[in-house]
């Protein structure tokens, strides 16, 4: 994972393909500032790949756009990976009351934006996570008022730094990494493993803003929300916590996905027949140079997390 992540590290134009795990881990470990979002564009890049992949989506529908390209043959779509074709940069779209740059935008020719994903990340600072609600909400209610089909989603990850790490961070030494120096305030897990009350209080207040399903609902839900916590040091780092949000929780992070494709059948598809032909999901040749690397092209092609959405699996 070394040779990917120092490349992550260094480049940050152009979309590249990368696993949660690789993108988790570039977020729970990165050690500069956050203004340009260098600690969360890496994830930006795994979900524009994963609605390529997983969700059949055109690499050209996507920003920014995924290193991949498409040939049509005999009614097969075969996907290939090319570096080359990658785009990076943000989406500007038309809001209620004003545009708004969003992370991750797919667009149907003739319709506008028809998916689209926020990602936003904290590092620190749990105290101040009521104060996210208000862009929060700001932002799906502007962007729904022009475009109520559209399916929004939110993914927000956090830093799981536990109170055993900020002890550690106050014993003298004169290599101390000044990342690992922890207040109060940056603390998700105590030392008995329990997430920290801040945390709590904003998973409470996001299950209030998923869950949209019709095009008539309220406008600032968003039609899925996922949160994850994400561990930062050691042979953990950029796994999600398991334990947190509950088993129960609608804002588990492995059925963010699915949610947001099931959204968007049942308007663009099941809803709008006559555009099926703008709006179907593809389906991958199995056979896809994409999906099979020669072993000295392995370091680029990451191992993926979810399934591949081929014409012999669904």
């Amino acid at each position: 994972m070394t040779r990917r992540s120092d490349a992550i590290q260094t480049e940050f134009r152009v979309c590249r393909w990368v696993n949660l795990r690789e993108a988790l881990h570039h977020f729970g470990t990165y050690a500069g500032g956050i203004q340009g979002q260098q600690h969360i564009k890496p994830l930006h890049w795994y979900v524009a790949c994963r609605l390529v992949l997983e969700g059949g989506f055109h690499p050209d529908d996507i920003t920014p756009r995924p290193p991949f390209r498409v040939k049509s043959r005999g009614g097969r779509f075969i996907l290939e990976f090319d570096p080359a074709a990658a785009g990076g940069g943000e989406r500007t779209v038309l809001g209620g009351m004003k545009t708004k740059n969003v992370d991750v935008v797919v667009t149907k020719n003739g319709i506008g934006p028809v998916l689209a994903v926020s990602c936003k990340g904290m590092t620190g600072a749990f105290r101040n996570l009521t104060n996210r609600m208000e862009e929060t909400i700001g932002e799906c209610t502007n962007l729904h008022i022009t475009y109520p089909a559209m399916v929004f989603g939110y993914l927000f990850v956090l830093r799981a730094n536990r109170q055993a790490e900020a002890a550690a961070a106050l014993l003298p030494s004169e290599h101390a990494e000044p990342a690992r120096q922890l207040a109060a305030n940056d603390i998700a897990v105590t030392s008995g493993g329990e997430t920290v009350e801040s945390i709590i209080r904003f998973h409470s207040a996001l299950r209030e803003l998923t869950g949209r399903r019709g095009i008539r609902d309220d406008v600032s839900r968003y039609e899925a929300v996922a949160l994850g916590m994400v561990e930062a040091v050691g042979k953990d780092a950029g796994n999600v916590l398991a334990g947190f949000p509950p088993v129960d929780s609608p804002l588990r992070v492995e059925d963010f996905f699915q949610t947001m494709y099931l959204r968007y059948e049942e308007r663009f598809l099941f809803g709008a027949p006559d555009l099926k032909s703008v709006t179907t999901r593809l389906e991958w040749d199995p056979d896809s140079p994409a999906f099979h690397a020669e072993p000295w092209q392995e370091p680029v092609r990451p191992q993926l997390d979810y399934e591949v959405r081929t014409a012999q699996s669904t």
